[in-house]
């Protein structure tokens, strides 16, 4: 059921900022949540508001756009960081407390019992000042905490029956789909709450383990743009959109604007200082190039052979190169077409093999084969262009 209902947590405003080179001003995030709530995810997740005094007033300020998108805060298990979050206006508290032993020892300092104790403080009060906010409950580093420890913590959590989501955080990217989806099938058997997963990004299986969530039964899924976060990011909004379509293409285009995702990514890239990489799934610039021969002459036939992601959905378009070694008679002959060159199939093939020569020799580019094109179009075809 969850492959068709989930919900994206974007938190580019919150993890995001943690990223080494974000330092966004009011007028940026509100231009990265007005892009954000434009695509379509149905929350922003933004920074405790007791970060800063500015971290509160952009608080305030996202929270008065009137966004479809609902404004969701990070908090510690605080009183004080709660009735901070709640006074801003915010749709839903994100409460979190370390579980593991490296956090419990060198964070908070504080047991199992000492955090159970706590949350069933802070909770139930936040449940009473704010009857309708939606409010989670996430245990950090949840991978690397003793797993009977941690069903102590969600089980005494859920039976408070205050809590909407229960969220779990790969916090340190050591996470293997498999464990994912042992954890989040077990919290979906055990207790009554939806399931909110947080993947970072350290071993490079954020995107799978983000699916695996939802194939176990998670509601929710945490997203930055561009993966951008701690050390290097968590699940990436493309990535996982990217994962999503090729499942089911048109429950996600109903869900989201996908042709806005490009210019999402050029924000945040420009605002950020990174550039797109060249193998970013959907808008990196290679991502729908095709070059071998027996690829081009498929694709120019039925593209979906070799591609599993149609780029017009995300406003994008395809690019066949020609102009090297690997070339192609059919896509020279379909370059040719572009240009309204009248050649035969004689002439392709044998232009074909002399792009070949010429590429063992030097590097090409399109204007070269273009001019070769044209010489050979207008009958100067004797292999000496």
């Amino acid at each position: 059921m969850s492959l068709s209902n989930y919900a994206i947590i974007d938190s580019t405003l919150r993890e995001g900022e943690q990223f080494i080179n974000a330092s966004f001003s009011t007028e940026q995030k509100i231009a990265i949540a007005r892009g954000l709530d434009e695509f379509g995810v149905e929350y922003l997740e933004l920074t405790s508001p007791q970060a800063s005094p500015g971290s509160l007033e952009d608080l305030r300020t996202i929270c008065g756009l009137g966004l479809n998108a609902r404004i969701l805060t990070h908090i510690r298990c605080h009183r004080d960081d709660a009735a901070i979050a709640l006074d801003a206006g915010v749709d839903g508290v994100d409460v979190v407390i370390g579980t593991s032993s490296k956090l419990r020892q060198f964070s908070h300092g504080k047991s199992i019992d000492e955090i159970i104790g706590l949350a069933s403080e802070v909770l139930p009060w936040i449940r009473e000042q704010a009857p309708d906010v939606e409010l989670r409950f996430s245990t950090e580093d949840s991978f690397r905490s003793e797993e009977a420890e941690l069903l102590r913590v969600y089980l005494a959590v859920d039976r408070l029956g205050v809590v909407n989501r229960l969220g779990i955080a790969d916090t340190v990217g050591i996470a293997t789909p498999s464990q994912v989806t042992r954890l989040v099938g077990t919290l979906r058997r055990l207790t009554h709450c939806d399931i909110e997963f947080h993947g970072h990004n350290d071993s490079g299986c954020a995107v799978a383990n983000a699916f695996s969530a939802l194939e176990a039964g998670a509601t929710h899924i945490d997203t930055t743009v561009l993966g951008i976060g701690e050390r290097n990011g968590i699940t990436p909004l493309g990535g996982f959109v990217a994962r999503m379509v090729t499942l089911d293409r048109q429950g996600a285009a109903a869900k989201y604007r996908l042709d806005k995702l490009r210019g999402l990514e050029l924000l945040v890239g420009e605002m950020v200082d990174v550039d797109i990489p060249f193998n970013n799934c959907i808008t990196g610039f290679s991502a729908f190039t095709h070059k071998a021969g027996i690829h081009a002459k498929a694709i120019l036939n039925s593209p979906e052979t070799y591609e599993a992601l149609d780029p017009h959905d995300f406003g994008l378009t395809r690019y066949i190169s020609i102009a090297h070694r690997l070339t192609g008679w059919n896509a020279v002959r379909a370059r040719a077409d572009q240009l309204g060159l009248s050649l035969s199939e004689a002439h392709v093939k044998a232009l074909t093999q002399h792009i070949k020569v010429l590429a063992d020799e030097r590097a090409l580019s399109l204007d070269d084969v273009d001019n070769l094109l044209r010489n050979w179009g207008n009958g100067n075809g004797n292999g000496n262009h």
